[in-house]
């Protein structure tokens, strides 16, 4: 028997990082029968071995939910979102799927910069939040203080706030009533022609893609051939259900629910996220918007140490990007790294997962360039360039303009810190936008600053000025111009590609004697000198020196003529100006963090 569409509730949580969406969702799955005692365990719904490891949601999970309430048996379809400011895509795409939200708020931390964020995202897709209020067991729990600033920095009723701990279990039912009396029912007709989003796939080796749906309008029954409209295929659905939490199979999925889809689709670039599924003979005017694409802000590339790994690492990228649409590669080529791979992220969180899931996953030793972020390039021909790689920079003759991409940071802090946290981002030609109080201790301080800039380690400075109580969260602005300048570095009188960065005239100085600095300390000596320079063009602004290992050739020589001796100088000179000229520069791998490294350290 069919669900009623009007018995269904389709809801997500959103927080920010580590205020207890993973250990509420826990709680409902075992208040509503969905697992037994025997079976709960923390975070249930992560699955990657990584989620586990570090305490975080890294991929939205979707689990349907039963729930008895006064007589009526209700359909709950929960999706659990990540938290991080660079899994922002996920959480957006989760929204898009559902009427309402649970707004999690720490009864401690209070309301953090990616509560507001994921706050503005719900009220653009006009979902209806409930506020919660969570961790009020903890002994310095402050609800007053926090239903103020919910009050206050979101505009929410905090009347209608419900207050729960979802480690003791306390207020779940309360939490799951409100889901049922305040978020509305999926708008669809069961009856019309079918219109399904696809909202998340993941590869299985032996099924293929299975594709996440939710059901906008229409039926969609096993044995059904159905069309993926971006696609543009046809395929034919050879099973189809819901996660309960566990893949249960079903005959028919109808308007408002939330399930998956198995077509025996092998190929891994037909799956869109965010296609619309419609019957065979369906035309392109059922499709449905969709989402806004990925923007990818941080590149960096990947390598393999041993280059015979090439092949692995291509297909462990494939199979990692059917998982993970915001991310995205191109093969490169280094002269000093050999083929890789270019890679595209959301942000550096982003990055430091991609390249983890790989060496665990996919068991590769990577080495990784310095990560830089997209610039556009205005040449005199009137063409923009969308630089990610400093290599694709054009001939400093042909540039007319360089835009930097700018980003407004919202910083969560204690009132006390403004004054340190203005000075770093003044620091980092950042302009001031604004402060609201959240309450007499807590502000929000908005400023402008290029992405470069908050990419690098402004993260961890905020938490080392705040002493771990500041929080941030950015939204990209656009692109501006800004004076620019291409940093190479030169070892031997030979460009290093895999070395060279993109930074601002002002700073060049400063990051080409930090890194020829680290270099000298990096690389070995050689049988010559090495001359290690940092050079803007044709111009060199920083060198240093790696003197070459002396032999003494004269060592045998006591007594005797004088000339004897010169005699064996002369020719030890003749061999070091002859290797010098033929002879290659080792760089050992560790050289290349030397860039990211000497980034971070040239302000502290």
């Amino acid at each position: 028997m069919s669900q009623p569409i009007e018995l269904i509730r389709n809801f997500c949580i959103i927080a920010h990082v580590d205020h207890g969406k993973s250990t509420l969702a826990d709680r409902i799955l075992l208040a509503t029968g969905a697992i037994s005692e025997r079976e709960f365990r923390e975070q249930f719904l992560d699955d990657l071995e990584l989620e586990r490891q570090r305490g975080i949601t890294i991929k939205a999970r979707a689990v349907t939910l039963h729930w008895d309430y006064q007589g009526q048996r209700y359909e709950l379809n929960l999706i659990d979102t990540p938290g991080h400011v660079d899994f922002h895509y996920e959480v957006s795409r989760s929204l898009a799927c559902c009427e309402g939200a649970l707004l999690l708020v720490d009864a401690f931390q209070g309301v953090e910069a990616q509560t507001v964020a994921n706050t503005y995202a719900a009220l653009e897709q006009d979902l209806t939040i409930i506020p919660v209020i969570n961790k009020i067991d903890l002994k310095h729990a402050r609800v007053e203080e926090v239903l103020q600033e919910v009050e206050q920095s979101l505009g929410l009723d905090p009347s209608e706030a419900i207050l729960c701990s979802a480690k003791t279990g306390q207020g779940v039912s309360e939490v799951l009533q409100a889901v049922v009396e305040r978020i509305p029912p999926p708008q669809g007709d069961p009856q019309a022609a079918l219109q399904a989003m696809i909202f998340d796939s993941h590869y299985d080796t032996y099924r293929g893609a299975i594709t996440y749906v939710r059901v906008v309008n229409g039926r969609i029954r096993r044995r059904q051939r159905v069309r993926l409209l971006k696609a543009g295929t046809v395929h034919e659905v050879q099973e189809l259900g819901c996660f309960t939490p566990a893949p249960t199979p079903k005959e028919e999925l109808h308007a408002g629910q939330v399930g998956y889809l198995i077509c025996n689709i092998k190929s891994l670039s037909e799956v869109h996220i965010g296609d619309t599924v419609s019957t065979a003979d369906a035309g392109p005017e059922l499709a449905l918007p969709g989402y806004q694409p990925p923007k990818r802000m941080v590149y960096c590339g990947l390598y393999p140490a041993d280059g015979e790994d090439y092949q692995e690492l291509r297909d462990a990228l494939e199979r990692l990007s059917i998982n993970d649409p915001s991310f995205e590669f191109v093969p490169e080529t280094s002269d000093a790294l050999g083929f890789g791979f270019r890679c595209g992220f959301l942000g550096l969180l982003h990055m430091e997962i991609i390249q983890q899931r790989l060496e665990q996953e996919a068991q590769l030793d990577l080495v990784q360039t310095a990560p830089t972020v997209t610039y556009e390039v205005l040449t005199r021909d009137g063409r923009v360039h969308r630089i990610t790689n400093p290599q694709q920079m054009p001939d400093p003759g042909q540039i007319q303009e360089v835009r930097q991409p700018m980003v407004r940071v919202s910083f969560v802090l204690p009132a006390e810190y403004i004054g340190p946290i203005m000075k770093l981002c003044t620091q980092r030609r950042g302009r001031f936008v604004r402060t609201e109080y959240l309450s007499p201790t807590r502000a929000i301080v908005v400023v402008d600053m290029p992405l470069a800039e908050v990419i690098y380690d402004l993260y961890d400075r905020l938490k080392s000025i705040t002493h771990g109580y500041g929080t941030m969260d950015y939204e990209l602005l656009g692109y501006e111009p800004a004076d620019l300048v291409k940093l190479d570095i030169l070892v031997g009188g030979k460009r290093v590609d895999a070395l060279s960065v993109i930074c601002h005239r002002e700073d060049a100085y400063r990051r080409g004697k930090a890194i020829v600095g680290k270099l000298k300390q990096e690389i070995d000596r050689h049988l010559f000198d090495v001359v290690i320079q940092a050079a803007i063009g044709s111009r060199v602004i920083a060198r240093e020196t790696i003197p070459a290992i002396r032999k003494n050739v004269t060592a045998k020589c006591y007594g005797g003529d004088i000339t004897r001796k010169r005699k064996l100088w002369a020719k030890q000179r003749e061999g070091k100006k002859r290797m010098k000229s033929i002879g290659q520069v080792d760089i050992p791998q560790r050289a290349f963090l030397a860039v990211l490294d000497a980034g971070a350290q040239k302000r502290k």
